[in-house]
């Protein structure tokens, strides 16, 4: 169908700018600036996912999403987050046989989750399907392992991948720029 329409799309391409010029848009992206008549903006709803900024994130290992829980079997899976993402996601990949899943949350406690979450990340805890490390923060990522600080103090456990479900961060600065009116749900 994609090739009945003449549309190009060009993946893995990120848009820096938009700027209106004699009635056209010139679109600007890092591999290079395009002419337009119409721009269709599809950010989705996460907008960007927020990374962790430590070093290694770059490690194919590292993803931002839960797609396909089955993929994960056998492995040691480190969920990064505290919303009910990753406690969704932690939920997924412990129901996966052999799957070995750490959940690694900053905060002292799960606020903001839905209680029936809650209730069952507890359960995997206590028959042992997942372990929670609260108070927990990544420092670095390595081929086979994950260097974290917890509560204070370094902590290393062995790794074959890790799933940050940290949120996302809607590119609001550059909608205002380009003329997008940005309003919210609560305030302005």
């Amino acid at each position: 169908m994609l090739n009945d329409t003449g549309i190009k799309i060009n993946f893995n391409e990120r848009m820096n700018s938009v700027r209106r010029e004699n009635g056209k848009f010139i679109v600007i992206t890092q591999h290079g600036q395009y002419t337009a008549s119409n721009v269709l903006l599809a950010i989705g709803r996460r907008g960007t996912p927020r990374k962790l900024e430590v070093p290694g994130e770059e490690h194919k290992k590292v993803s931002y999403r839960l797609i396909e829980p089955d993929q994960y079997r056998g492995n040691r899976v480190l969920v990064v987050g505290g919303g009910d993402s990753a406690l969704e996601a932690a939920l997924a990949l412990a129901a996966e046989p052999g799957a070995r899943v750490t959940l690694s949350y900053r905060s002292a406690a799960f606020s903001k989750v839905k209680p029936k979450n809650r209730e069952i990340l507890q359960a995997a805890e206590k028959d042992g399907r997942i372990k929670i490390l609260m108070q927990s923060n990544v420092i670095r990522i390595e081929n086979d392992r994950v260097l974290l600080e917890c509560n204070g103090q370094p902590t290393e456990i062995p790794n074959d991948a890790i799933i940050v479900c940290a949120g996302g961060t809607l590119p609001i600065p550059l909608l205002k720029e380009i003329g997008v009116r940005v309003e919210t749900r609560f305030g302005t």
